[in-house]
């Protein structure tokens, strides 16, 4: 039987908790901040139920504020779970089982109280009816058992990983009582009975939403809660567009806004009235690795030597002048801006890891990340004209080499005289700015790219069934990458639609270090691996990497105020506050 790990107050994926049970509140909260005030946000597009843990029907921004789950995660560790629902918890040493004991404290908005049978309720409503990645998750499950009034027992079957148990503890728990008899799959428009900080006060469906404070919630004084959820009433306006969203933020009625696009950080924020002002936070969570993504599962992009040409042919130096005003970082990772990036040169410990799939990878994975313009056969100095020449010519050379040669200023296929025509698939205005500038250079080959703006339905069911050419998209990580690498990286995933894998990449060296991080045992065993996949996937040119900024961008009332102490994920609403009149 695999030892027990008694009575654990906090769950961490890799070593040991920063905080533990003599913590006073969290490092990046202020545990005096006053309570109270009106703050509105804008959001973009509408909502048509109340339940967002089901496929049907979207629901309204930031509903984790009235849903509590059995942990809570923390926002200055990679990924860490402490006591809310759950007072404590018992693990194998295997994590091959958890047990959770409920907290007799822990009550429901209308005072009943929470108990194993509404946790057991939550898991078997969520493992059939829940959203995809709880589902495939919870399926993991073999036996959940209720020991106890407020004990539950998870016993995990085959195919579970370090990280199941971390997903299990962020369970949002469901009245039993309110749910029975109700379809958890129909929409729902009236208020569920809740169990989070703030109370559903008012909607009006697809309009707006008013989150008010719970006075009474019997959570606000545990650690993890201590100067978090000040504001007094939160309300989410729903706008069609976000430039109309914009405008209402200037004109002051709105009160805080993220802001995504740097053009308009750089060039609409100047007429705001004099209550707003903005600010950048720079974090260090991973950036999305934003990208032209080429799909290698037809020709001419299963040959690496093209996906280096059309790597080099990118104007990078333009781009970042022109669209994003010199105020972003090129892309060289698939962990931008994180710890979990490659470093330039492998390290012996990670050659000793890869020495064994020496035949499957490229040489440059021994030796240096030679990515695009980062290429060690790169010019050390002179002009960007220049340097964009020098790349052009590697281009022109390596398309020649791989049977491309110029005729009458087109480029063709040597032997069958096909043109080298082919479709990037967008969904963002930005983005077609980028391929417009991408389309110019490419030209200049004798290659002729038609770019096709596509809205968001087609856009999302052409890339489930990966029928594109190239993509532009990104993958997304988080500072604790694990069983969802097998999602992006695998063969298996290349074959199997609506996964994550937009390149088609097949290498068994990934497929071995994809499943190999989601049992890392330490944080650095698993940075170790994430440096693998990162230098691998780097090595076979999958995307023209386009940028990141690295900081959140966040423009707010002055009358609001925020802590000192930024964590490594960045902003947190929650611990903001409103400043006493």
């Amino acid at each position: 039987m695999a030892q027990e790990q008694q009575n654990l107050f906090g769950l961490a994926m890799h070593g040991q908790t920063k905080y533990d049970a003599n913590s006073a509140n969290l490092d990046y909260v202020n545990p005096d901040a006053p309570k109270g005030g009106a703050v509105k946000m804008s959001a973009i597009g509408t909502f048509d139920t109340l339940n967002p843990y089901a496929l049907k029907g979207q629901a309204p921004q930031n509903m984790n504020l009235v849903y509590d789950r059995l942990m809570r995660r923390v926002w200055d560790e990679p990924f860490t779970m402490y006591p809310l629902i759950a007072e404590h918890v018992e693990v194998a040493e295997d994590r091959s089982w958890i047990t959770f004991h409920i907290n007799p404290k822990a009550r429901f908005q209308d005072g009943a109280p929470i108990t194993a049978d509404d946790v057991l309720f939550s898991y078997e409503t969520l493992k059939e009816h829940g959203r995809p990645n709880m589902r495939r998750i919870y399926k993991l499950v073999k036996t959940a058992e209720v020991t106890a009034p407020l004990t539950i027992h998870f016993t995990l079957g085959d195919g579970y990983d370090r990280e199941t148990i971390m997903i299990l503890a962020m369970m949002p728990v469901l009245s039993k009582q309110w749910w029975s008899g109700r379809n958890f799959d129909s929409t729902v428009t009236e208020t569920p009975l809740l169990n989070g900080p703030y109370r559903i006060k008012a909607f009006e469906m697809g309009r707006n939403i008013t989150y008010e404070r719970d006075d009474n919630y019997w959570a606000k004084d545990l650690f993890v809660n201590k100067g978090q959820y000040n504001f007094g009433t939160v309300t989410y306006d729903y706008f069609r567009d976000d430039t109309i969203a914009l405008e209402a933020f200037k004109k002051g009625d709105l009160d805080i806004r993220r802001e995504w696009d740097v053009t308009k950080w750089q060039t609409a924020y100047t007429d705001m009235i004099p209550d707003m002002v903005q600010h950048s936070v720079p974090h260090q969570r991973p950036e999305r690795a934003h990208g032209f993504y080429f799909n290698m599962r037809k020709p001419p992009f299963d040959d690496i030597r093209v996906r280096k040409a059309l790597t080099l042919a990118f104007d990078a130096d333009w781009v970042l002048k022109n669209l994003y005003h010199s105020e972003f970082k090129r892309i060289d990772s698939f962990f931008p801006n994180a710890p979990l990036a490659a470093p330039r040169q492998p390290t012996d410990a990670e050659k000793e890891q890869l020495l064994p799939w020496k035949d499957n990878l490229q040489p440059e994975v021994f030796n240096s990340i030679g990515y695009g313009v980062f290429s060690p056969t790169m010019p050390p100095a002179g002009s960007k004209a220049t340097i964009m020449r020098f790349k052009l010519k590697q281009a022109a050379a390596l398309l020649k080499d791989a049977g491309w040669i110029v005729v009458n200023g087109r480029r063709v296929q040597k032997d069958t005289h096909k043109p080298f025509d082919f479709e990037i698939l967008i969904s963002t205005p930005q983005d077609e700015k980028i391929a417009l500038t991408y389309q110019r250079a490419l030209e200049r080959l004798g290659i002729h790219m038609t770019i096709r703006m596509a809205d968001s339905a087609t856009f999302q069911k052409r890339t489930q069934i990966y029928d594109y050419d190239v993509l532009a998209f990104f993958n997304a990580f988080t500072l604790s990458p694990g069983s969802e690498q097998t999602l992006y990286w695998t063969c298996r995933s290349a074959d199997e639609v609506a996964r994550f894998n937009y390149s088609g990449i097949c290498n068994p060296a990934l497929d071995y270090f994809a499943s190999k991080i989601a049992n890392a045992k330490t944080y650095d065993d698993l940075v170790l691996y994430a440096h693998i996949i990162d230098r691998i996937a780097l090595s076979e040119y999958v995307f023209v990497p386009l940028y990141y900024k690295g900081v959140d961008y966040i423009a707010y009332n002055k009358n609001i105020v925020y802590p000192q102490n930024v964590p490594i994920y960045g902003v947190v609403l929650e611990s903001w506050w409103m400043a006493p009149k």
